[in-house]
């Protein structure tokens, strides 16, 4: 099992590249134009290293231009997500989160003070494929594994710590 933390991976510059390449054309193939404002969110986003909400991106975004608003971040990320850039996640706490696309992992999401963990299990994958198998000759052609669990410290362990502590 490759744990990944709470961030996507660290993105090469190639990877960087390629998806900025993948925005830019998304945008030739729909016509659209690409604005300062535009170009300024989806570097912010392509920096981020974990699932950022509309509100966090506006917060980071705003560090570099004042003038930018929630709307424009909003439907930035939108087009972000219908180009394949980025990804809407929803683990429950009533808000979308976005994170850079990448390769595929799955969540782990603590209940209680919404700390996530992005890991990789070749087990599951494994299983996954055996069970939709068994249960009809079904072929898994995507999926989303996401589990809801409590840290240590949510748990009420005795010297139980959450592993986003550490980080901070």
């Amino acid at each position: 099992m490759k744990e990944m933390g709470t961030s996507v991976g660290d993105f090469r510059s190639e990877d960087t590249r390629r998806l900025k390449e993948r925005w830019k054309e998304y945008l030739r193939h729909h016509n659209m134009n690409t604005t300062q404002q535009r170009e300024l969110i989806v570097d912010q986003f392509l920096r981020c290293q974990d699932h950022v909400s509309i509100d966090e991106l506006l917060a980071r975004v705003r560090k570099r231009n004042k003038k930018i608003g929630y709307a424009t971040v909003y439907r930035t990320l939108k087009l972000l997500v219908d180009s394949g850039v980025a990804a809407q996640r929803r683990f429950g706490d009533g808000q979308a989160r976005f994170e850079v696309t990448g390769d595929h992992h799955d969540h782990l999401i603590c209940a209680k003070c919404g700390l996530i963990l992005e890991f990789e299990d070749d087990d599951i994958e494994r299983l996954q494929e055996q069970i939709a198998e068994r249960l009809g000759g079904f072929k898994v052609v995507r999926h989303r594994h996401e589990l809801y669990a409590l840290c240590p410290k949510e748990q009420g362990v005795a010297g139980g710590t959450c592993p986003a502590d550490a980080a901070r």
